[in-house]
């Protein structure tokens, strides 16, 4: 369960805080004028995060590629070059 901490009493009892979620495993979401402003979460559920995120992306690059492909059936590889070396162009010009 998430505890609530305001970020004032944060700084007063940081040491306890920290403690708590390193050693306890004591997720805390932190406030500022009693909004949700971040969390402290421990770095193994941060770790977990990244790479629930990482493969996220992975997956959308991985669809995005699959539909690319689909679109590109219908050209040739010589028309696909030639717009790649316009596009080299374009970039050079800018």
């Amino acid at each position: 369960m998430n505890r609530i901490i305001g970020v004032t009493e944060l700084q007063r009892q940081f040491r306890r805080v920290f403690e708590e979620v390193a050693n306890n495993r004591v997720p805390y979401v932190l406030t500022r004028g009693s909004r949700p402003e971040a969390a402290l979460i421990p770095y193994e559920d941060y770790l977990k995060f990244r790479q629930v995120q990482e493969a996220e992306v992975e997956a959308r690059m991985a669809r995005l590629v699959a539909k690319m492909g689909e679109l590109n059936t219908r050209f040739s590889d010589e028309e696909i070059e030639a717009d790649l070396r316009e596009a080299d162009r374009e970039i050079e010009r800018t």
